[in-house]
């Protein structure tokens, strides 16, 4: 069973990976810019973060001494592209206080740390959770962790792989279990399955006809089979109301007949 979700699994990427092409993700010349955009891009789009993070590239301040060498005041100026501007503001300078402070500034130290424990530092800084810091520790850090977001949820429950309900923890050790451990591999797929949702699997309209996992999506083939059953009831409703008018229109001739002379 394990071998079949795994081919599964890597048919699906090779489907995205066809479709999309490369996606080159993520955007970010640095690490530390990595993380930066990683917290600026919460609950917003791309564009927005990018926004917030070309106006701090400009005040010379894409750096955790540079970030912390601003008010919480000034830096939250910076980043109101990418909206809740202070509560991002306060975020980028607890996580920098933890560099400069705990590892001196040196960054690489910090993502140097085993996996695991990096995580649970990441975890413990204000305003990162769960998603942001496994973007951080496989973009940033390059250390072999799939990322979950919204869009995974949506697309593999879609396909039959998880229920909607299901939690962060459950959907990420499915896809730690079922897939190698590779750090190019998870970068790829994650971002595959975020342009299919941004483009195609669309939250309340998805534009199934122009996905490339259509064959094997069970909420598509539901959605047909309701579709067909909708035709066929408006056809039988058609052909009902077609033979009880053809009868009320021959009654009508035959009164009218018996009437002539």
């Amino acid at each position: 069973m394990d071998g079949d979700v795994r081919v599964q699994l890597m048919e699906i990427y090779e489907r995205l990976y066809d479709h999309f092409g490369p996606r080159h993700w993520w955007p970010a010349d640095t690490p530390f810019e990595v993380i930066v955009g990683a917290i600026l891009t919460q609950n917003v789009s791309w564009r927005s973060a990018a926004a917030a993070i070309a106006n701090i590239k400009e005040a010379g301040l894409l750096s955790p001494e540079g970030l912390l060498s601003c008010s919480q005041e000034e830096l939250a100026a910076l980043v109101r592209p990418a909206r809740y501007h202070n509560q991002k503001a306060k975020k980028l300078q607890s996580f920098c206080r933890v560099v400069v402070e705990e590892f001196g500034g040196e960054l690489e130290d910090f993502l140097a740390l085993e996996m695991k424990e990096l995580r649970k530092r990441l975890l413990a800084v204000y305003g990162i959770g769960p998603e942001t810091a496994d973007a951080i520790i496989l973009y940033a850090a390059e250390k072999p962790i799939f990322v979950i977001d919204a869009y995974t949820g949506r697309i593999f429950s879609r396909l039959g792989f998880f229920s909607e309900k299901a939690g962060y923890e459950e959907m990420q050790r499915f896809f730690m279990t079922h897939l190698p451990p590779d750090v190019r591999l998870y970068n790829e797929y994650h971002a595959l399955i975020d342009a299919l949702g941004h483009y195609t699997c669309c939250k309340s309209q998805p534009r199934c006809g122009e996905c490339p996992l259509e064959y094997r999506c069970k909420a598509c083939q539901a959605k047909q089979v309701l579709e067909r059953k909708q035709i066929e009831e408006r056809e039988r409703n058609a052909a009902g109301k077609g033979r009880s008018g053809f009868g009320k229109n021959t009654g009508v001739q035959e009164s009218r007949s018996a009437r002539d002379p």
